[in-house]
């Protein structure tokens, strides 16, 4: 039977990864993977392609991590002040939100989305609170957050 090496364009199954190139059987990469779009052809000119999209998107990685770790810097060189309803024993009436929090940082001028907060559990006491921003895979920030009495 013979061979045939196509560059998968989706994740396969048991076959490999979106961009690798594999041999398969001829019948399925011309009957099934290239019609369906999962693949292509592992010609010379695609191949060459393949290898540049790759440069790119490294590129494109190498500036995000870059960007990333400028706005780490920034996020964990500021604190920001929530001011909340204090009851007994120094217990929050109800709870820090993430929400709150987003908004504080924009009044920094400092934008993150509500997902990217890492909060194990609710904030409900006064203090100085630590919290993980996840900015991209891999990069977490710390952020100091003070919960105080509101008057």
């Amino acid at each position: 039977m013979a061979n045939m090496e196509v560059i998968l364009t989706e994740e396969v199954p048991n076959l490999g990864e979106s961009g690798e190139i594999v041999k398969v059987k001829a019948g399925y990469g011309r009957n099934y993977l290239i019609p369906k779009g999962i693949a292509i052809k592992a010609t010379s000119k695609n191949k060459a392609r393949l290898e540049h999209e790759k440069r790119v998107i490294e590129l494109k990685r190498a500036k995000q991590i870059k960007t990333s770790e400028d706005f780490k810097e920034k996020l964990e060189d500021i604190t920001i002040t929530i001011p909340k309803k204090v009851g007994e024993n120094e217990k929050l009436y109800g709870s820090v939100t993430k929400k709150e929090i987003v908004d504080a940082l924009a009044k920094n001028n400092l934008q993150i989305e509500k997902t990217q907060l890492l909060l194990n559990k609710p904030i409900k006491e006064i203090g100085v609170q630590n919290i993980d921003i996840r900015l991209t895979q891999g990069i977490i920030a710390n952020l100091k957050v003070w919960i105080v009495s509101e008057e």
